[in-house]
């Protein structure tokens, strides 16, 4: 994949760029992610699609100096702005989301559902409100209750060993939040990635409205075996747009951009 930057404002957007196609497959990754954990489907990419993906502030190689949101608004001057830089027509774009990039593609596909024509969701965030990240970043006492906790987070690690103690947190959970949560610096990240992107809500009832006027291929994969986003969201997504969606489960966890299913991960595009 060939890695380029774009001054953007203040700031220097990293992405990735493959193929030569006119049509688009826009990547959006994961928490703690970057744009490279999409470079192996490089390999598969179909002929007929150009791949591009971001690097989101506080993520990769990403330098991120205009303020404490990244906004939809923002993404999508971004894209056009490279669009312009590469000589690709923001148009037939596939939109493709893992984990907090599925919420984003969501959000974005209100901003782009005249241009996209196709919806390609892997294991995604935002097919159900989390009320511990709304409380966080949406309402005046959670973000200041969040920001204390980032500083001084020994009664968080109280609370969640107990939970788990009682079994009211998955032994999942209780790894990745204290993997997210243990290290100093970690906890600031958290803080930076949380806050910056609380602006991405996408509105369901809208979305599927969307999907159906426009008539976008759905098309799911979730891990049967993820603890962290169950593919049961997907099934009640799914609801009202059931003939243009289409729902798979692989033996597996939350992980899928995996080289192993690279090919079925392309496929998406074309079935």
């Amino acid at each position: 994949m060939r890695s380029q930057f774009l001054a953007y404002r203040s700031s220097w957007i990293h992405y990735l760029l493959a193929g030569n196609g006119k049509r688009l497959l826009l990547c959006m990754h994961g928490y703690g992610e970057s744009a490279d954990s999409f470079a192996f489907l490089e390999k598969d990419l179909p002929p007929a699609y150009s791949m591009l993906a971001i690097d989101f502030p506080y993520h990769g190689q990403t330098v991120w100096k205009d303020g404490p949101y990244f906004t939809p608004d923002n993404l999508l001057e971004i894209i056009h702005a490279i669009g312009r830089e590469q000589g690709i027509a923001i148009e037939n774009i596939s939109l493709m989301g893992f984990s907090m990039g599925g919420r984003m593609v969501l959000h974005m596909l209100q901003l782009l559902a005249d241009k996209t024509n196709r919806l390609l969701l892997l294991a995604p965030d935002g097919l159900r409100v989390n009320t511990w990240y709304w409380l966080a970043t949406q309402t005046r006492i959670g973000k200041s209750f969040f920001k204390y906790t980032m500083h001084h987070p020994g009664w968080f690690f109280a609370t969640i060993r107990v939970a788990k103690t009682l079994k009211l947190a998955n032994p999942s959970v209780y790894k990745f939040v204290n993997y997210y949560i243990e290290d100093e610096w970690m906890r600031e990240e958290l803080y930076l990635r949380w806050t910056s992107m609380c602006r991405f809500k996408p509105d369901l009832g809208k979305i599927r409205t969307l999907i159906r006027r426009h008539e976008i291929q759905v098309r799911m994969l979730y891990g049967r075996y993820d603890r962290i986003i169950r593919f049961e969201r997907g099934e009640k997504f799914s609801r009202g747009i059931e003939a243009l969606c289409t729902l798979k489960i692989l033996p597996c966890g939350h992980q899928l951009l995996q080289e192993k299913n690279g090919e079925m991960i392309s496929n998406m595009l074309s079935d």
